[in-house]
């Protein structure tokens, strides 16, 4: 219990730290396309990373270099989405990621999920649809963030399966943090050199940005991914994807204090409200031991890696 514990600690910070990053995707997205960002972002999270590769087992470059598909996918969705939406719903979208885990989850792979991880996604959404103060009607770029939701819910059952199918001989969170780093770089740098002039662009776009953006993309690479994906891996690790989509879906709560102080993007008191439930859908959520990861079983998914 005391390491599942950890590990849900870990994934709050990792929400707490993705909350941050809208804003700042934001003002970015006026200057740079989303592969422009995610080069830069990952470019920096993958050389911090590189000594990683060091040792390397097969297994955890395979299952990082897989969810680093994933994770770009749903990165590029996410940002296409934000460049035509705002912060603030963009965030709440993506947190509908708490919906559709325990759906894949229950749909494709049959597993029964208890009354009270239901109840708490119930209230998830409950408080996600309170957050969403705006009046705007649904646009292209909240479909495209819905898309991403669904990729990273994908991504959030695979990283769970990776646990689960190397218990014997547990995976290094810090390693395949590596791979997956590394993973989602080449994959942006592939589709930047399918575009016409895209790596042209993307050193005339680097070249005029200023010392704030700089910050932004510096706080984005090494913080929000290098660290971010390290600490994610080594907490899905002691955490079952239920669980763990719970905790991801406090991400617009975190989203919406941050574009407030940062962007004057204000929550009313209905928002409050939401954020409220949401913060009672992960209290519901811990209320008994998850049925595809007990306590017992996730002592023996240890993590050999340190957290960043």
């Amino acid at each position: 219990m005391r390491t599942q514990r950890l590990g849900l600690l870990a994934l709050l910070l990792v929400t707490a730290v993705w909350g941050t990053t809208f804003p700042a995707m934001k003002q970015l997205t006026s200057d740079l396309s989303a592969l422009q960002i995610i080069w830069l972002r990952f470019g920096m999270a993958a050389l911090v990373l590189l000594p990683l590769w060091w040792g390397m087992r097969r297994a955890e470059w395979r299952w990082g270099l897989g969810l680093g598909v994933l994770n770009f996918v749903a990165f590029w969705l996410q940002i296409e989405g934000l460049h035509h939406t705002t912060s603030n719903r963009n965030a709440f979208v993506t947190g509908l990621n708490v919906l559709i885990v325990p759906l894949i989850a229950w749909l494709v792979l049959h597993r029964k999920t208890s009354w009270n991880i239901w109840a708490a996604c119930a209230l998830a959404v409950v408080g996600m649809c309170l957050m969403f103060f705006e009046d705007a009607p649904w646009n292209w770029g909240d479909t495209l963030t819905l898309c991403s939701a669904v990729v990273y819910a994908i991504y959030i059952l695979t990283m769970e399966a990776a646990a689960l199918r190397n218990q014997s001989a547990p995976l290094r969170a810090t390693r395949m943090a590596a791979a997956l780093a590394s993973s989602m770089f080449a994959c942006t740098t592939l589709a930047l050199l399918v575009q016409p002039h895209g790596m042209q662009q993307l050193a005339v776009q680097a070249q005029s940005m200023q010392a704030p953006q700089w910050m932004a993309m510096v706080y984005l690479g090494l913080i929000a991914s290098a660290v971010v994906v390290v600490l994610q891996a080594w907490g899905q690790q002691r955490v079952d994807a239920m669980r763990s989509a719970i905790v991801f879906g406090l991400e617009p709560v975190f989203a919406a204090i941050t574009a407030w102080w940062l962007i004057d993007e204000r929550m009313g008191l209905v928002a409050m409200g939401g954020a409220a439930l949401i913060v009672a859908a992960l209290i519901c959520s811990q209320w008994s031991p998850p049925p595809a990861l007990t306590t017992r079983s996730a002592a023996r998914v240890p993590l050999q890696g340190k957290t960043s």
